[in-house]
Parts: C-alpha cells; structure tokens; sequence
C-alpha cells in the first residue's frame, strides 16, 4: 500500500495555519472561513480515501492487518537508539485520522456561523488549523518522541483556543491553568519517554510493540533494574500513563477541563469532544502491548482503576452542575475514564482483547455524539446568550433541530439502542465482567448516572419551565445547522459498524456478539436513570430542590466540585509558595544576593582605595618608594642577622 499521500493530510491543516496567520490583516474574514473549512475538507477526504485503501483494497495479509511505516533519521545517538520523523498507519492511526477530519471538518463549518462577526475571525480559524495539525501530527507519529513533539504542539495550540478570548480574565485564567496542569503531566510523559529509550535501546514503537507468533511479547526483560518492587520499565509505562492522564483529564489531573469551556463552543467540540482529550487513550492503546506483557499488566491494572474512579467521580459531580458546558465537560472525563477502564481490563488476543476493541469502538462513537451535544450546547447558548439552565426552559418550541439532535446525541450516550453510545458501552461492560467484577459494577452505575444527568440537561432546556425570553430564540443558520444533523446521523449509524473486524489488540479481528442479558441490564439501568430525569425536570416542578436539600452537605460537595481547585490552591500557594517558595526566596535574597552585593561594594571601595594612590603629586610618589625601600632594607636586615 502507497502510504506517501497521508502525508498531505496534516500537512494541508499546516499550510492553511501559515496562510491565515501570514495573511491575517489583508485575508477577509468570509474568505478565511472557506479557506479553513476547504482545508480540512481535503485533509478529511484524504484520510477516508486512506481508509478505504487499508481496510478494504489492501485488506489483510495473512489474518492480520499490516503495519505500513515510511520514516526518516532526524538525530542519531547510537546505532540502535536514534529519533525518526515520518508516519505510521495500521488500524488506530487510520480510525483516529477519520475521527480528527470529520470533527474538526464539522466544527470549521459550525464555527462560520457561530463565530461570524467576530473581530478575530481570521485568527480564530488558523489556530483551529493549527490544532488539527498537531492532533494528525500525533496520530502518525513512528516513535515516543514525535509522538511527544506534536503532544507539546497540541497543548500550546489547546492554550490559544482557551484563551481565545483574552480580554476575559477567568478565560485567560482558564488557558494558563489548563497549560500548567498537563505540562506537569506531561514532565512526568517525558521521564517515562527517557526511562523506556534508555533500557530498551529505541523509540520506535514498532520496536516497542513487537510481539512473537506465540502472541508473546519480544522485549519483556529489558531492564533488570527494579524501584520499590517494580521493574524500571513499568515505572518507565506509569509515567508515560502520567502525560495520558492529564492530557484527557484523569483523576486528580482533571482540574483544568471544567475551565477550559471559557473557550468558544467549537473550541470546547473540537478539544473536549473528540480530539486532545482522547490523546491519552491513543498513546496508552498505541504502547498497549507493552502495558500488557511487561511485569504481567501491572502497569494496565493501574489504567484500569484511574478509568472507573475518574468515570464515577465525574459523573457524580455532573449531577450538580448548572452551566451546561461543564456538565458536558465532566461528562467527557466520566466517558474517557469509561474507555481507560475498558483498556485496563483487555487482553491482547482475539476475543479476549474484546476491552481494547471496545475501548476505541466507544472512542469512535463518543466523538459523533459528543461533538454533537457540544455544537448543540453552542446553539443554544447562541440563541439565548447564557451557559445556564436557570435561562433555559421549553426552547423545544423555537429551536426544533437542535432539540431532535441533541435528543438523539442524549439517547446515544445513555446508551439507548439503537443509537451508537449502546453498543460501544455494551462491549466495554462485557469486557470489564469478564475481567473485573468491582469494575464492571462501577460502570453500570455510571451508565445510569449518566443517562439522569444528561436528561436533566436535556429536559432543563428544551421542556422544563416556559421561560420568557426577551428576544424570542431562533433555530441557528445551516452553517451551523448542517453539523448538526451529520453528527446526529453519525450518533444513528456508527453503532453498526463491524468495529471488531478492523480495530483490535492483535489486528486479526473477531467476531463480536451481544450480550444480551448484560445489554438488558445496562438498558434497563440507563432507562431507569431517563425516567427518573422525566420525572424530576421535564415538567417544573420542586423534586429537584428538594433532592437536593435531602442530601445537603452531599450535594454542596459535588456543587463545588469536592473542592478539588481549593485543595490545590490551599497546597500550591498556602504551602509550596508561602512555606516554601517565600522563605528560600527570603534566605536568597538576604544572604545569597547580599553576599554577593556586599563582595561587590567591598571591592568598589577597596578600588577606590587603590585608585587614590595615583594622585600625580611627586612627592606621593617618592615617600611610597623611600618607604617601600626602607621596609625592605629593614627585612632584609631582620632576615640577615637572624
């Protein structure tokens, strides 16, 4: 298979981010919005054209899907241990590279109506280029540290769309803080970079993943070394999994994602949805073999259980919030936990790797219907210029398509069928019954809080109270409309792709069946969370208020988010600064600098000393040297007749 093409696919989102930032002052506004939208068009046909090519005209050899990889030496340190620049295609790169194109295409459409008008138009819309590049730039990476090049890339571009609107102190705030947070992760990324480089002798992941035709890995004893029980490469994968989970938000390196909405709506579609915040999935699912075999999984089992508590914690917390953004936003973290749990309880081969298969199944689908629930949120907040659900009520009435596809994207995420979100999550509580039992409990209840809260959501604005707006509210031009109903299409049929014969651990494929009692159960739980919702919101009503009284202190706490940002704030700046940070700068300052002052001032005076000899009197000069002539006279006495 000729893979040189998809080169073109990252490349073309590069060239339209020069273009608009070079031209940003002479490009006209309208123009730039076809420039980006006709950018990402291309790049996204491209990668359905790749697509095609390696799932169905160049098929599999063997059984299996190959690995096609066309690189280039960028530094060389030994013959072994070298840095390459290039691609690498096999099913998750081709997967990932179809769910970047079509979200990103989907949200440049969206963003020429909801950003129109705005004075950053143009600039708006090469920083979103810049992103999708990054983000196709990590998917095809060849190695850990490319892969870590264009993770850096996508954070600093994340930053710019964030802070977008920088003339808001808490979206300004809200860039700064979610920066901060994943580079402190991302440190973490780049020690377990080091570690597994160093013992294993190479970057390439080909390397890295290389797996015998017993289905054993190749590389299991690296390093004899060990730390606190565990060998230096396990240690080596937890780090790495560090830089995952804050780049997707993972407990306790979640803080930044709820602020992160302070961005524009596609902003928050595009990052939030689909692209950065499955970033960790996609380098913990690309380096799976290696989470598997080394030390026996040890390293997977820690994947697993940061999944299900981040998936529970976030759905909790989602219960209370009242800005929609933000429970869309703890509801991305509760589903990305969903699919690190489903990776954590995976085998490699065949049916046995049904968890890895469901986890990037759930990935697919959560970016349809996500995306969608996204750009419908943005709708709305279009239409009735406010975040919250006390300004919402009965917008059913004036805005019918984003009330049917937002149903549709609820449906698909409470995991209704036949919406995508069923048979995605279906496979990932299969697969965690199967492996873990604690786990898969944990999952079902997320399932059910899940559908309650996104059916308060969906109750709260479009039926709920007949609220009186002061401009009657409108259904958004097809610029905006028009992703919509593809992303709600998308919600409908994704669920009936045959995921398990094209995206799987070892790349053989199987044949998945349903579940039915365990699909009964998990339909059963999340019809019982939407009903309860229908009782509580969809008409108005005091259940709610009196819910929450009921459980008081309870509630306060996942209101304000368990104080998870007063924690951190109490350790960053009551400890670390004023404890830590103050008096050694104290001590730096006073004895440190003022030693060195003091040497200096010493020195200036002493020179100011010296330099008072040199008056130009005569006579100075020749008591210096009748002076100078006696002491050494007197010396050289002292000296000869001792």
């Amino acid at each position: 298979m000729d893979i040189s093409y998809i080169v073109f696919i990252p490349l073309i989102p590069l060239a339209v981010f020069l273009l608009l930032g070079i031209g940003y002052q002479k490009i006209q506004p309208s123009v730039s919005g076809y420039i980006g939208v006709a950018g990402m068009a291309t790049s996204a046909a491209l990668s359905y054209y790749a697509a095609y090519q390696y799932f169905f005209a160049s098929g599999k050899v063997d059984g299996v899907y190959q690995t096609f990889v066309e690189k280039t030496v960028w530094m060389n340190f030994t013959d072994t241990l070298h840095i390459d620049m290039g691609i690498l295609v096999d099913p998750i790169s081709i997967m990932m590279l179809v769910v970047v194109t079509t979200i990103s295409l989907m949200v440049h459409i969206y963003s020429r109506g909801y950003m129109d008008g705005d004075k950053g138009y143009t600039k708006f819309f090469a920083f979103l280029s810049l992103f999708s590049f990054s983000m196709l730039g990590l998917v095809l990476a060849t190695n850990l540290f490319q892969i870590y090049i264009f993770w850096e890339l996508v954070g600093v571009s994340s930053y710019l769309l964030i802070g977008y609107y920088y003339t808001k102190t808490s979206a300004v705030a809200a860039a700064k803080k979610a920066f901060i947070v994943t580079r402190f992760a991302d440190f973490g990324f780049l020690i377990g970079i080091l570690i597994v480089g160093y013992y294993a002798g190479t970057f390439d992941f080909e390397t890295l993943n290389a797996v015998n035709a017993e289905g054993e890995g190749l590389l299991l004893n690296w390093a004899s070394s060990s730390f606190m029980g565990l060998s230096v490469i396990t240690w080596g994968l937890i780090l790495i999994f560090m830089g995952g989970a804050g780049k997707s938000a993972m407990f306790p390196l979640h803080i930044w994602l709820p602020d992160a909405m302070e961005g524009p709506t596609p902003v928050s579609a595009l990052i939030h949805a689909a692209t950065m915040v499955v970033a960790g999935v996609y380098l913990v699912a690309r380096l799976f073999p290696m989470y598997f075999f080394v030390e026996d999984g040890y390293a997977l089992n820690i994947v697993a259980y940061v999944g299900g508590f981040s998936s529970l914690f976030a759905a909790v917390i989602a219960l209370t919030q009242t800005d929609i953004k933000r429970v869309l936003a703890f509801s991305t973290m509760s589903q990305i936990g969903y699919m690190m749990l489903a990776l954590g309880v995976s085998s490699y081969k065949g049916h046995e790797g049904v968890g890895y298969m469901a986890s990037m199944f759930h990935l697919f689908t959560h970016a349809m219907f996500k995306a969608l629930l996204f750009l419908g949120a943005g709708s709305v907040i279009h239409a009735v210029h406010s975040n919250y659900l006390k300004d919402m009520g009965g917008l059913r009435k004036f805005m019918p398509i984003t009330n049917i596809t937002f149903l549709i994207a609820a449906l698909a995420i409470a995991g209704v069928p036949p919406f995508a979100g069923f048979w995605s999550k279906d496979e990932i509580l299969v697969a965690a019954f199967e492996k873990n039992q604690l786990l898969y409990f944990v999952g079902l209840f997320v399932a059910g809080l899940t559908a309650f809260y996104m059916f308060r959501l969906y109750f709260g604005i479009f039926w709920g109270k007949e609220t009186k707006y002061h401009h009657p509210p409108h259904e958004s031009p097809m610029s905006m409309a028009f992703p919509l109903l593809f992303l709600a299409i998308m919600s409908i049929v994704a669920g009936f792709i045959p995921f398990s014969e094209f995206v799987t651990a070892d790349k053989v494929g199987f044949e998945a069946h349903l579940n039915l009692p365990l699909a009964a159960v998990a339909v059963g739980t999340g019809l019982t969370g939407i009903i309860i919702a229908w009782i509580f919101y969809k008409k108005e009503n005091d259940l709610a208020d009196k819910f929450s009284n009921a459980f008081g202190m309870f509630y306060k706490w996942t209101f304000h988010k368990f104080y998870f940002d007063e924690i951190y704030m109490f350790v960053t700046k009551k400890i670390v600064f004023n404890l830590i940070s103050a008096p050694i700068a104290k001590f730096d300052k006073k004895y440190v600098d003022g030693t060195m002052e003091g040497i200096g001032n010493k020195t200036v005076i002493i020179s100011e000393k010296i330099k008072g000899l040199q008056s130009g009197r005569l006579q100075d000069y020749a008591m210096c040297f009748v002076s100078g002539v006696v002491i050494i006279a007197l010396v050289f006495i002292y000296l000869w007749t001792n």
